[in-house]
């Protein structure tokens, strides 16, 4: 498989469960834009052979290469890595992963059962989906405890959200005037933290949009869910003049709530 194959492939799927995001991007052509993307982002459980190192292996046969900055967010019970490829047009790819082990016994064992469903010599990308069958019962428990669990329990292994890069966009000065656009097209925004998280100081500002409710098919029980959603970024030069590449934490920690279940 070819990059663009690839990245293709994981648009497609994305779009499929997150139509909010080809409408903005469409918006965005239509006003001359050529969008570039800043990184896509996938989840997982820290389990042998669904890791984020499986996640990656397909973009590392590709050119990308681990980077030294680990993430940690205890609240969440996640840990998180990026991606680079030395073609600084392509997108970085950023892989979080539950730490299994820090979960209630329960909820352990709901996720040990999903992941014993998965057939001999699987891979998680490009085509994985969800290989697992899961009731809204089981669903429904991992949600008390962590939204994360049970987002990766209905949706199993897909982008979670592409990225625009604010930098190359040339009809906004800035993330809030693109925050505005989106807002006047009918566009939620993720809140938690500001509409904004991120500062100039940090290097980094990121925005998203609220996940599309989608209805997902439980064990025959048709539930409406958050599904993905649509990121942008807006990076700033470090001292050395290079733009900063890296994450924040606590901002990643909030955009991580785009897809909360809004009760």
């Amino acid at each position: 498989m070819t990059i663009p194959e690839l990245l293709d492939a994981l648009w497609r799927d994305y779009v499929a469960t997150t139509p909010q995001a080809e409408r903005i991007h469409r918006l965005l052509s239509e006003r001359g834009e050529s969008v570039r993307n800043d990184h896509v982002a996938l989840r997982t459980f820290n389990l042998p052979g669904i890791g984020m190192t499986a996640l990656a292996a397909p973009f590392e046969a590709l050119g990308w290469e681990l980077q030294a900055d680990r993430y940690r967010f205890p609240d969440k019970k996640l840990v998180a890595r990026y991606w680079r490829h030395p073609d600084p047009a392509l997108p970085k790819v950023f892989i979080s992963e539950l730490c299994v082990e820090e979960l209630s016994a329960g909820s352990n064992q709901i996720v040990q059962q999903l992941v014993s469903q998965l057939p001999a010599g699987f891979t998680p990308l490009p085509w994985g989906g969800r290989p697992w069958s899961v009731r809204r019962a089981e669903y429904e428990s991992l949600l008390i405890q962590s939204e994360y669990a049970a987002w990766v329990a209905a949706f199993g292994f897909r982008v979670n959200h592409f990225t625009v890069a604010v930098n190359g966009l040339t009809t906004f000065p800035d993330l809030e005037s693109l925050n505005a656009f989106l807002v006047d097209h009918g566009f939620a925004l993720n809140q938690a933290g500001g509409a904004i998280k991120g500062t100039p100081a940090q290097l980094l500002e990121q925005s998203s949009t609220l996940a599309d409710s989608i209805v997902v098919d439980l064990a025959g029980d048709a539930t409406r869910i958050p599904s993905c959603y649509y990121e942008f970024a807006r990076r700033y030069a470090r001292p050395d003049g290079e733009l900063f590449q890296g994450f924040v934490p606590a901002s990643a920690d909030k955009i991580f709530e785009s897809t909360d279940v809004r009760r």
